[in-house]
């Protein structure tokens, strides 16, 4: 009987920003392949935030979830009406972030594919 060999956890290069505003400054110089915004930043909705990163970089759009304790609120509702992002509840634990990021880079791989 043969066996496979343990799979490798999967590892990711994080980083974090405490504003929206450094989290924006940091996209100009940091390449990123997934975000996780929280909806509840010190100057800024996530939600704002989501909607200027995709602006200015709209390949981000669909490698974005938004995290939140909120997400029956009636802003929050209209607002996912509106914009078709990923919702991760709080609470929540850092395997569904990690099967939610890998989802997010395997569509990435996927489309790359149909465009070769």
């Amino acid at each position: 009987m043969m066996t496979a060999p343990p799979r490798k956890p999967a590892t990711y290069h994080v980083l974090s920003a405490g504003t929206a505003e450094s989290a924006y400054e940091m996209l100009a110089t940091e390449e990123a392949d997934a975000l996780l915004l929280d909806i509840h930043l010190p100057t800024m909705s996530g939600l704002a935030l989501y909607l200027a990163i995709i602006h200015r970089w709209p390949a981000l759009e669909g490698h974005i979830a938004i995290m939140t304790g909120d997400a029956e609120a009636e802003e929050v509702r209209t607002w996912l009406d509106h914009h078709h992002c990923t919702v991760i509840r709080k609470p929540f634990n850092l395997k569904q972030v990690a099967d939610w990021v890998s989802l997010a880079l395997q569509r990435d791989r996927s489309s790359d594919a149909m465009d070769a």
